[in-house]
């Protein structure tokens, strides 16, 4: 006779599915659903972006190393074939979480182990290991996380729960962030040891506050999953989301747009350290104020998502997406100078900006277009297609990028007088140039593949430009420190006439379709 002895229960049976959650219950389970995805963030803040990257650099990574390393989570989840199985297979979402939490957090562990090494091989090796197995099993739990909540987050809360819960976890990012960096710059001034090992603490650091957030997970309730009108087949769960016409148009659309973005975003860290040499507490500075306006940000996104639609959205910040990386061409001439604070200053409150209304819009899209009872394989058909795009853009941009740095691209104005030449360069492309240009080119096409995806409530973008316009410069002049970026700020618009011309617009604007899905995890 089995043990029924609380001690002993399995995960299956402490943590398994429940029939009806009450009011309150589902109320305290959002509130430990929010604390998990601040922990999740504060833990994926000190081991991924600028952290990991410079962690790489100060052992040895060359520049093939880091574009692997930014490779690595994105193929990762290809994981999630094995999450829908589990998921399908034994329909104990929660319980699935919890369990691959418990086996991918020691991975923190190995990282923070890795300089003891003595090889720098060995090291780099154990360091890419360690991360392939975090996001590979990761990606399981990943997978039964967004199943879970799809079914979770009431419908009509859906967009304004996940701009709440972006705006918390991008604050305390960027809290942790700053404090990170100002460890670690601490640690150098006053010489305490190599560098590396002061990320070796924030690496420990992370893996304890990735424990606490695997508990959370415990307090989190879980609906039953709806019972299978079929038996379960991988291959045919998988061809649904494929044979689906409409969201085969969005699959293409995200598929080409994290291509476009990840074979430039991952070097940009690389570009501020090394060619403009910048030390890490700027560079951090900088993603702070990206996450400052990302924050300020998510609110009026949410709210002109529910006004009008995720496609409009996504039609005004994709492009001002593309600008930004395109404008990393301007900041240097052919090297650092007078302007590049400036402009880097001005194209992280944009990219903030719009890398919030991309967040939110892409989110609740994908969730709008998979159907209720569905959402493990459409969810995780969109994840697989962004991981690979994401993940193949990094290497391909980390194996070229050796090449590109030995090159570059000038053009010249030759001014000829009876006494004497002038030359004036007015075009220098160099090093990770290129990968901009290239990323911003092939951004293009995704916009294209955008106009096809078809949602229902779609409106013009012309309303959300406006809405971002006046929103860029109200955070360009809530941010700026120096003094000369405030009449940059004041563009030469009327206002005025825009905000009474968006009220008009507003009032005769179609009512969004009634849309699902959790927004959690996009």
């Amino acid at each position: 006779m089995p043990d029924s002895t609380p001690g002993k229960r399995s995960l299956p049976d402490r943590y398994g599915p429940q029939d009806s959650i009450s009011p309150d219950a589902l109320e305290s389970g959002l509130k430990w659903l929010q604390r998990n995805a601040v922990l999740g963030k504060i833990m994926n803040t000190l081991t991924v972006g600028a952290f990991l990257t410079a962690f790489a650099v100060q052992i040895g990574a060359s520049n093939a190393v880091i574009g692997v390393l930014a490779a690595v989570p994105q193929l990762g989840n290809v994981g999630q074939l094995l999450g829908v199985y589990l998921i399908e297979r034994l329909r104990v979402r929660r319980a699935i979480c919890i369990g691959f939490g418990m086996v991918v957090r020691p991975m923190l562990l190995m990282i923070a182990a890795a300089v003891l090494i003595p090889s720098q091989t060995v090291a780099l090796v154990v360091l890419v290991c360690a991360l392939a197995i975090r996001y590979l099993l990761g990606s399981v739990m990943l997978c039964s996380w967004n199943s879970w909540l799809r079914d979770l987050v009431p419908d009509d809360k859906r967009a304004g729960f996940l701009a709440r819960n972006l705006r918390a976890t991008t604050f305390f990012g960027m809290l942790i962030s700053l404090a990170a960096a100002g460890f670690i710059d601490g640690w150098r001034t006053w010489h305490i040891a190599d560098p590396k090992f002061a990320y070796s603490l924030i690496f420990f650091a992370a893996f304890v506050i990735g424990c606490v957030n695997v508990y959370t997970l415990t307090r989190i309730p879980e609906p039953r999953m709806a019972v299978p009108k079929e038996k379960f087949n991988l291959f045919k769960v998988l061809k649904r989301p494929i044979a689906d016409l409409q969201y085969r148009q969005a699959l293409i659309f995200f598929g080409s747009w994290n291509f476009a973005i990840n074979l430039a975003t991952p070097f940009f860290t690389v570009h501020m350290l090394k060619r403009l040499d910048l030390d890490l507490m700027t560079v951090i500075l900088f993603a702070v104020i990206s996450q400052t306006a990302n924050i300020l940000a998510l609110p009026q996104w949410g709210k002109l998502i529910e006004r009008y639609s995720c496609k409009a959205v996504l039609s005004v910040c994709a492009p001002a997406f593309l600008l930004c990386i395109l404008a990393w061409t301007l900041t240097t001439y052919p090297d650092r100078y007078v302007l590049t604070l400036p402009i880097l200053f001005m194209i992280h409150v944009v990219t903030g900006m719009a890398t919030a209304g991309v967040a939110v819009a892409s989110s609740n899209l994908v969730m709008k277009m998979a159907p209720r009872g569905e959402a493990t394989a459409y969810l995780s058909a969109n994840s697989l297609v962004n991981s690979l795009a994401s993940g193949v853009a990094p290497v391909i941009g980390g194996l070229l990028a050796d090449f590109f740095l030995s090159r570059g691209f000038s053009v010249l104005f030759y001014w000829e007088t009876p006494q004497a030449g002038i030359m004036i360069e007015a075009v220098r492309i160099q090093e990770w140039d290129f990968f901009f240009i290239f990323a911003a080119v092939l951004g293009l096409y995704s916009l294209h593949r955008l106009t096809v995806v078809q949602e229902e409530g779609t409106v013009k973008e012309g309303p959300v430009l406006v809405e971002f316009m006046l929103a860029a410069r109200d955070n360009l002049r809530t941010l700026s420190t120096v003094a000369g970026l405030f009449a940059v700020s004041d563009f030469r618009f009327d206002f005025k006439r825009l905000r009474r011309k968006r009220r008009r617009r507003s009032k005769t604007s179609r009512a969004p379709a009634s849309t699902g899905g959790s927004p959690l995890q996009g």
